[in-house]
């Protein structure tokens, strides 16, 4: 699996706007500044497509990327967790994001992203939880593993893998620094694709 092809598609507010698609999706979930734009840059080799921000809470809609000529899309969903924005704005993006993940015919994946600095939230636990209930697929990415040495990155693993009471080996690491982790993503993504085929 190699991504040779990327481009942005649209943006959306409301999940009523992706009645007609019909393209296989995997969706790039988040806590805010977690790197997400900075995960699709990295995975797709184009570091213009979505974009970054050193500033928490900018993806406030879905976007939609084709990926190798439409044949599968990631849909980058706002952050959550952010708590410098109102709560009517936080249920805003809450709300956007749950519809979309009950809603959407196409989804395949969710590939949810940890940062590896960092503790698991109450939110990235109540998301898992939710994809559980509702029988959604789920992969585990850790970000920003260029943060520790070696020892300590594995170390870290298996603190999130304990956390989120999940094995070691679910958790796939990445470093869109040191561009590290792509071939195991790949290798997700073609799973993914084969599953959707079966």
């Amino acid at each position: 699996m190699l991504i040779k092809q990327s481009s942005f598609l649209t943006s959306v507010a409301d999940i009523a706007s992706i009645s007609g698609f019909s393209v296989p999706e995997i969706a790039v979930a988040g806590k805010s500044n977690v790197g997400k734009s900075s995960f699709i840059n990295f995975i797709t080799n184009n570091s213009k497509l979505a974009k970054t921000s050193k500033d928490p809470g900018r993806t406030r809609l879905l976007n939609y990327f084709s990926i190798n000529n439409d044949s599968f899309r990631f849909v980058d969903l706002p952050g959550y967790g952010y708590a410098r924005v109102s709560n009517d704005q936080k249920e805003k993006w809450g709300g956007l994001i749950e519809n979309y993940l009950k809603s959407s015919k196409n989804l395949k994946n969710v590939f949810l992203l940890i940062d590896i600095r960092r503790e698991p939230s109450a939110d990235d636990k109540m998301i898992i939880n939710f994809l559980y209930a509702h029988n959604i697929q789920i992969t585990l990415i850790a970000t920003k593993a260029d943060k520790f040495s070696r020892s300590a990155v594995i170390k870290r693993k298996a603190e999130i893998a304990k956390a989120l009471a999940v094995g070691a080996d679910n958790i796939i690491l990445t470093s869109s620094l040191h561009k590290t982790g792509k071939e195991e993503v790949f290798a997700r993504i073609a799973q993914v694709l084969e599953e959707t085929i079966v």
